[in-house]
């Protein structure tokens, strides 16, 4: 895609799927938005950075996924009253993420319409800004409780039902303020970020072939797409080749991360439909999965596998055939569940209908990833974007346009059987060879990673100094766009309904909290 005026540099982002960077002049920043949507883009993601040490100015970046590829831009602001104008009203989800921004930063978007904090609880002063390179990170800091001005809606019979931040068992904070009539909910307004994490500062402390084990536990889930998108960038900083096996063993351990999360899902979204007897079938299956993956790797999520160059370690011998005769036996028994789902009459009389979103909604907001899916947004980088050894692979998108939890049910069972199809298909044909290239001299420069996870697209961007330190990392996870799509397909539901609603998208808390 070509955007008039901006000269893009596709050689900075070099290994990856297509990408372009280009840096924008204020009067561009809002028409490459534009030339985006018109085309069918949408965002992926929206950060800002300090350079002030370096030249005086902020800057604020977008990325862009298009049908070439993926397209970063950057706008520099100025270093008095940072400035730039607003996207939300090209790309709704683009408003969190600039009120995230100026928490951080302390960079408005211009005619916002919502600029109320969203990561900002309390934890530092209004006038303090966390991610600029003189944040005292040190300091003592009071902690102060704010009254945060949810939307209100009026009308007779219409009560508040506020539920979280903190939950029953151990999952993370997240807090929920349903408007309702009776049990039918009016409105959802959700209030994240109690647990941010920092981590984009806790990057700056590490070097290029260090960064991949913070990258690795943005959201524990997700540790490979988090990990492989990191070693991404970092490669197309360094110019590092990485050998094709390491390149079969990632996507391996990326489809084993894929298999574990859907299964563990299909188990909890049963439970909260009524069907205890599918939590315990489902979580069964997934200790077995999760025990083979520790056995192989030393890790039940694989963390510290995939790293800048390749991976750590090789799937040979016993494992490998160990590996084949799981996949056969598992998906026999997911089979056989599914059966149990499609004919339990109670089940799917939870399921149909409920948090539905439409095709046209989810294109609107950008809800993405398998929830995007099914609702008719056909996006998955593994077949779209081949990364190796995709383009070898020929995966099958899994698309429905229903858009309940029937259908976001229905495509983790489909998506499963693919990613089985796909580990046979790795431990049948990797090709023999070395695991792990050599990392080169240390560089400056801008690289990016974007890796389809079970849940989404992962971005990480990364800018290194010239001796190889961090500069600026952002990891971005898809959370961040299906949030806001959660909160419009509960409204019309009954309360009741929600947990099992939102269990049926099941976004991170962690890797919008980072």
């Amino acid at each position: 895609m070509r955007i008039p005026g901006l000269a893009l540099d596709a050689k900075a982002l070099a290994g990856t799927a297509p990408a372009s960077h280009a840096r924008a002049h204020a009067t561009q920043w809002q028409e490459a938005g534009r030339l985006v949507r018109e085309g069918g883009g949408r965002i992926v993601a929206l950060w800002g950075a300090d350079h002030r040490d370096r030249d005086a100015t902020f800057a604020i970046s977008a990325a862009y996924a298009v049908r070439d590829g993926l397209i970063v831009v950057e706008l520099a602001l100025p270093e008095t009253a940072p400035a730039y104008p607003d996207l939300s009203g090209l790309f709704p989800a683009a408003e969190r993420m600039q009120r995230a921004a100026f928490d951080l930063l302390g960079i408005e978007a211009l005619d916002a319409h919502d600029k109320r904090p969203w990561l900002r609880h309390g934890a530092w002063r209004e006038d303090e800004f966390p991610l600029r390179r003189d944040f005292d990170a040190a300091a003592r800091r009071e902690n102060s409780l704010e009254n945060y001005p949810f939307v209100r809606v009026e009308g007779d019979g219409v009560h508040e039902i506020p539920v979280g931040p903190v939950h029953a068992g151990i999952i993370e904070p997240g807090h929920f303020r349903f408007s309702v009539v009776g049990e039918k909910v009016l409105r959802l307004e959700e209030r994240l970020g109690y647990t941010h994490k920092g981590a984009d500062k806790r990057f700056e402390a590490f070097t290029l072939d260090q960064g991949y084990r913070l990258a690795g536990r943005i959201s524990g889930d997700s540790t490979l797409a988090y990990a492989w998108a990191y070693a991404q960038a970092a490669e197309s900083i360094l110019g590092i080749a990485v050998p094709p096996r390491a390149s079969w063993l990632r996507a391996l351990m990326l489809e084993r991360e894929r298999v574990a999360n859907h299964l563990g899902d299909l188990g909890a979204i049963g439970n909260d439909g009524g069907l205890g007897f599918a939590f315990a079938q489902f979580m069964r299956l997934k200790e077995q999965w999760l025990r083979l993956s520790h056995e192989v790797w030393g890790h039940r999520f694989m963390m510290d596998c995939v790293v800048p160059g390749g991976v750590t370690g090789d799937v040979t011998g016993a494992h490998l055939a160990k590996m084949l005769r799981e996949s056969d036996a598992i998906e026999a028994e997911v089979r056989a569940l599914q059966n149990i789902f499609d004919e339990h009459s109670g089940l799917q009389d939870r399921f149909i209908t409920a948090g539905k979103v439409t095709p046209d909604l989810a294109r609107k907001l950008g809800l993405a990833g398998l929830a995007g899916r099914s609702s008719g947004q056909a996006f998955d980088l593994r077949a779209d974007f081949q990364t190796p050894p995709y383009d070898e692979l020929a995966v099958a998108k899994v698309v429905f346009a229903a858009g309940d939890v029937a259908t976001r049910v229905h495509a983790r069972f489909d998506e499963v059987y693919e990613s089985l199809r796909l580990i046979r298909e790795v431990l049948a044909r990797a090709p023999q060879g070395s695991i792990r290239g050599d990392l080169h001299a240390p560089r400056s420069g801008f690289g990016v990673g974007w890796i389809e996870g079970w849940r989404g697209e992962v971005l990480v961007a990364i800018e290194a100094e010239a001796d190889g330190r961090i500069r600026r990392a952002h990891a971005h996870d898809p959370s961040w766009q299906n949030w806001p799509l959660l909160e419009h397909g509960v409204i019309g539901n009954i309360v009741p309904d929600f947990p099992l609603i939102n269990k049926s998208f099941n976004l991170s808390y962690s890797g919008h909290d980072c």
